[in-house]
C-alpha cells in the first residue's frame, strides 16, 4: 500500500470513530458546547503534534498565500464542524456520517474546477455511486 493510501485509510477510520465518540460525548449537553470542548482538545493535540514534528526553520517557508488558503480552509472546517455537530446532536450517527461523506462530491468538483485535477471514468463512476447511495439513504 502506498503511503498516501495508508494515511487516507487512517483518516477514514478515525473519522468514523470520531462520529461515534462525538455522539456519545454530546449526551446531555448542547452541540455547540460539545463542539467547543472537542475543538479545544483538537487544538491541544495538534499543538503537541507540531512541537513533536516541526522544526523552527519549517516556518520560514510560510508565505502570505499559504496563510490565506489555510485560513480559508480553517473557516470551511469550522463551518463544516458546526453543521456536523448540530446534525449529530439530533440525528443518528450512521445517517449523518454518510451524508457528510457526500463532501467527496464537492471535493471532486472543486478540485476539477480550481486545481485542474482530472475527473477520470473511475472517479466519475465512484461519484455516481456516492450520489446513488445518498439518494437511497435520503429516500423516505
Amino acid at each position: 500500500m502506498e503511503r498516501w493510501m495508508f494515511f487516507a485509510t487512517g483518516s477514514m477510520f478515525f473519522a468514523g470513530v470520531t462520529a461515534v465518540l462525538a455522539k456519545a460525548g454530546l449526551a446531555g449537553i448542547t452541540s455547540e458546547l460539545g463542539l467547543v470542548v472537542r475543538t479545544l482538545f483538537v487544538c491541544l493535540f495538534i499543538a503537541l503534534f507540531g512541537l513533536w514534528t516541526l522544526r523552527p526553520s519549517d516556518f520560514v517557508a510560510l508565505t502570505l498565500p499559504n496563510l490565506l488558503w489555510l485560513g480559508a480552509s480553517a473557516l470551511a472546517t469550522a463551518a463544516s464542524w458546526v453543521c456536523y455537530y448540530a446534525a449529530l446532536h439530533v440525528g443518528d450517527v450512521a445517517t449523518v456520517a454518510l451524508i457528510d461523506k457526500g463532501s467527496v462530491l464537492v471535493a471532486i468538483l472543486l478540485a476539477w474546477i480550481f486545481l485542474d485535477e482530472p475527473i477520470t471514468w473511475r472517479t466519475a463512476i465512484a461519484a455516481a455511486l456516492i450520489v446513488a447511495g445518498l439518494l437511497v439513504l435520503l429516500r423516505r
